[in-house]
Order: C-alpha cells, then structure tokens, then sequence
C-alpha cells in the first residue's frame, strides 16, 4: 500500500514551470526589485517618475550619480556570485561548494589589503583602480597557482588536490591578512574592516564601469559551460564517452571564476553565502539542470543582492549597514535550519 499511496502522492505534486516561465518569473522579480530600489532611499524619488514626470534636481543627481550605478554594481556582483556558486557545486558535484571553495576570494582580499596597507599612499594616484587591478591579479594569481598543483592529476584525484590547494590557500590568506592589520593605520584598519564586511557604498561610476566591463564575459563564459556540467555529473568516465574533455571544462570554469570573482571582491569586499545560498534553493526547486539553474541562479543572485543593498542603505538610514552582514545574517540561520530538518527526518 506503501508505494501506490507514495505514487498517487508524486503524482499530485504540482509539475515544475517550463524554463522560460521560471526564467521570466526571476526577471520580473529582478525589475521590480530594480525599481522599488530606486525609489528607496534617504533621498526618496516619487513612483510618478515612471509617468514621465521630471523629478527635482537633487533628486535626479542622486538617482544619476550614486543610485543608478549602486544597482547596476549590485545585480551584476550577485549575479556573479551566485552563477558562479552553482558552476562550482556542478564542477564539484557537491551542493555545498562555493566560490570561496578554492581561495579565489581568499586571495582576491589578501591583494586588496596588501594595496590598502602597503600601496595605497604611494600609488594614489590610481586611485580606486589600483584596488580592483589588485583584487583581479590576487584571484588570478591563485587560478595559476591552484592548477600548477593540479595539473598532473585526473579524476577525483585532481577535484581532491584543488580542494586541498584551497584550504591551504584561505588558511595562508587569513594569515597574512592579520598580519596586514597589525600593522595598517587607525584608518587603513577601518578601510580594511568595512570593505571584508562587503559593502556597496563606493558604487560610483568609475567602479560600475569596470564591473560592465569584466563581469558579463565571465557570465557568458559560465553559461556556455551548462552542457558540460550536466554531462560531468553523470561520471567523468560517462561523459568523456558522450565527447565531453573534462579537463578543459575545468579549466573554463575556474577561470571564469576567478575572473569574475576576483573583480566583485575588489568591487564590493567580502560578501557572504549569496555563492552558496542562492544556487543551493533553487536547485531544490528546479533540479539540478544547468542550462536552468545557471541563469536562473545569476537572477536570483541578482534579485537577492538588490534587496538585501535596499535594506542595507535604509534600515539606519542616514548610516548604512555592510551588505555583507546582512547576507550573512540570512544564510546562517538558513543553513542552521537546513541541518536540523535533515536531521530530524534521520
């Protein structure tokens, strides 16, 4: 009786959306988010803008200057995060990867501090530039390092020594990073605590410039790799015979990450679980199809960062809470809830 009831049950789920209703649903979402954000503030913008009325002066150099790249920079550092949180977990075949997994981020802020504490004074005239060139090359650097250890193995063998490389990775970047704040200023250690609790404050134009420059490549990049994920997660032995080079899917993939990881944390600091959390929910609800998940991850990435940068700049509004805290508060207790349910039904 068991399994006809268990059938019968299965069988009144309600059948998931097609990929464009799912798709149109995150876009809808994300423009909705876009616009009560840009309404949203200690300057306030009237919904009437959207009839076509001109809105005062102060209000359209705030919407222009400070708010319009404010979002801009927001739906493209989650979009980021979060695509790349699920390329990861395809690549690893684990639902709890993420893109801190190899020390990408580690090393971006390890860059990033060493140019606050060691560069800032003596290269000022690069100004913000000089901080998302270092957080680039950090990232990268680590990319080379992790698959110059890599590179002679195969299989689970070679999954298993990049995780290895990134643990000593992030243990080595901790280090030196408290090394970097023993010795940095009053105000350098301030810099240096504000931007690893993630921050979106420094949004201007000269930093959403050159996330609409290096982030929608790496997109592209992980969206091309769908097929191969789907495919990987069959076997590595399954999907070299259905043509797949493994090696080379690897090697996209991290690279795309560390692009574009390494530039949103340049760009924004440390911000917390959006890698881990955003992918995770949505293959509960979705499946783990890649050509699915991928873009519907860097939506709701997108959708999740807007929100939580709305609530950031107008909860202690006129001073602004880190982003990243906030990100953090949500994904903690989420993941603390995840384990007790398991739990329980063990």
């Amino acid at each position: 009786m068991a399994g006809p009831w268990r059938r019968q049950a299965q069988g009144r789920r309600k059948q998931p959306r097609s990929p464009r209703q799912v798709l149109a649903l995150l876009a809808l979402a994300v423009l909705v988010a876009l616009l009560a954000a840009a309404m949203s503030g200690s300057v306030g913008i009237s919904p009437r803008v959207l009839l076509g009325e001109w809105p005062s002066p102060l209000a359209w150099q705030v919407w222009w200057q400070l708010r319009l790249p404010r979002l801009l920079l927001a739906a493209l550092v989650g979009a980021m995060l979060a695509g790349s949180g699920a390329a990861m977990q395809g690549l690893f075949r684990n639902p709890l990867a993420d893109p801190t997994l190899l020390g990408l981020a580690s090393g971006a802020g390890l860059a990033v501090a060493l140019w606050i504490v060691l560069l800032d004074g003596a290269a000022g005239s690069l100004g913000l530039y000089g901080q998302f060139l270092a957080g680039f090359l950090g990232a990268l650097g680590v990319c080379v390092l992790v698959f110059a250890l890599g590179q002679r193995q195969h299989g689970q063998e070679a999954l298993f020594t990049l995780l290895l490389a990134g643990l000593a990775i992030n243990t080595l970047a901790g280090a030196m990073g408290g090394v970097m704040a023993f010795i940095a200023s009053d105000e350098q250690l301030r810099q240096l605590s504000l931007w690893g609790m993630g921050s979106l404050s420094h949004a201007l134009w000269s930093a959403t410039l050159g996330a609409l420059v290096g982030i929608p490549p790496a997109l592209w990049w992980l969206l091309r790799c769908a097929r191969g994920l789907d495919l990987l997660q069959l076997g590595e032995l399954t999907a070299h015979g259905a043509g797949l080079d493994a090696p080379r899917l690897k090697r996209h993939v991290v690279v795309a990450t560390a692009l574009g990881v390494g530039l949103c944390v340049a760009l924004a600091g440390i911000i917390g679980f959006l890698g881990l959390l955003v992918p995770h929910c949505l293959r509960l609800w979705l499946g783990p199809g890649h050509r699915l998940l991928l873009p519907a991850s860097m939506l709701g990435g997108a959708l999740l960062l807007i929100v939580a940068d709305t609530l950031a700049r107008t909860l202690a509004s006129p001073a602004e809470v880190p982003v990243g805290l906030l990100t953090s508060l949500l994904g903690g207790p989420y993941f603390l809830w995840l384990l007790l349910k398991r739990r329980a039904r063990c």
